[in-house]
Parts: C-alpha cells; structure tokens; sequence
C-alpha cells in the first residue's frame, strides 16, 4: 500500500473544525476537503501532528454511524 503523504498539513487553510468536535474546544479534530488520496484528519491542538488519511467510503460510514449516535456516550 502506498505511503499517504500530506505535504502541506502545517497549512492552516483548508483544514475545518468537525461540527461533532467538542463545544468545549478540548476534543476537537480537523478535515480537510477535496484532498485526492483521501480524507485527512488531525487534533486541532496539534496542528504540526501526525495526520491519518482515510479512504472516503471509510470515513463516510464513520460519519454516518456518528450522525446514528452510534459513538453516543455510556452512562
């Protein structure tokens, strides 16, 4: 499988915060659009981070399970 690379992930435009992202600002990720090798995703709070890049079937159906309230918090 080939190494997903994202040069530029220190650029701060294209990246935006995920609505799902915590209103508190402390658990909040970043995605950036309309990147060809996939989706990618990094913790705001650390921009200069590791970045993971998923597959876009992938990270549909991660968002869809989370719109589900699939990931929803146990009492």
């Amino acid at each position: 499988m080939p190494e997903r690379v994202v040069p530029w992930a220190l650029v701060r435009s294209g990246w935006r915060k995920s609505s799902y992202s915590g209103a508190e600002g402390g658990s909040c990720i970043e995605v950036m659009d309309c990147f060809p090798a996939g989706v990618p995703v990094r913790d705001s709070k650390e921009p200069g981070g590791p970045v993971l890049v998923f597959a876009a079937a992938a990270w549909g159906a991660f968002v869809t399970v989370v719109k589900d309230g699939g990931f929803a918090p146990h009492a």
